[in-house]
């Protein structure tokens, strides 16, 4: 199917915005329901992926001032979902690592990205899948995006916040 008109640009940049903005609303209705903020959510893919960050990496890793970071872990520590441990080789820093109720909460949030992929491409063959995916990453690697988090995850942050700083739970987008 070519969506392009003689002398239209096809649109495909717009399409990417379209269905990234319908994905990304779409899981935050999906983390929302667990109490999580799709920020949140971010941070604790990435601590189970590299544990013992310390905050700096951690803003470093999100293209984020310390001070926005600072406060998210706050939060996610009152949760009991992330600690602070002192660093073994750095007295001055402090290592992030996920509780075990942080590790609950990320198995959780791997089943509803499983689901959610699943629904988005469901309109696709398995082959096709395979080639979109592959098209993407080479896409996100041409314009250096880590294929792993938004960075703009801790910007977002702000807009997830309820009147305390938390989690905003009755927003709904």
């Amino acid at each position: 199917m070519d969506l392009a008109t003689p002398g239209r640009p096809r649109r495909t940049a717009f399409l990417l915005s379209q269905l990234g903005a319908a994905a990304s609303s779409r899981f935050a209705d999906r983390t929302r329901e667990i109490g999580l903020t799709p920020s949140d959510a971010g941070v604790i893919r990435l601590l189970g992926r590299a544990p013992g960050l310390s905050q700096r990496s951690l803003a470093d890793r999100l293209g984020a001032v310390p001070s926005r970071v600072v406060s998210l872990i706050d939060s996610l520590q009152e949760r009991g979902l992330v600690e602070r441990v002192r660093s073994s080789t750095d007295r001055r820093n402090y290592e992030l690592h996920l509780t075990d109720a942080g590790k609950r909460v990320l198995r959780e949030l791997r089943g509803i990205a499983e689901q959610h992929e699943a629904e988005l491409l469901a309109p696709l063959t398995d082959e096709q899948i395979t080639q979109l995916g592959e098209l993407l990453a080479q896409l996100a690697n041409g314009h250096g995006l880590d294929r792993d988090l938004h960075r703009d995850v801790v910007r977002q942050a702000g807009r997830d916040a309820g009147p305390d700083g938390g989690p905003d739970r009755a927003r709904k987008a």
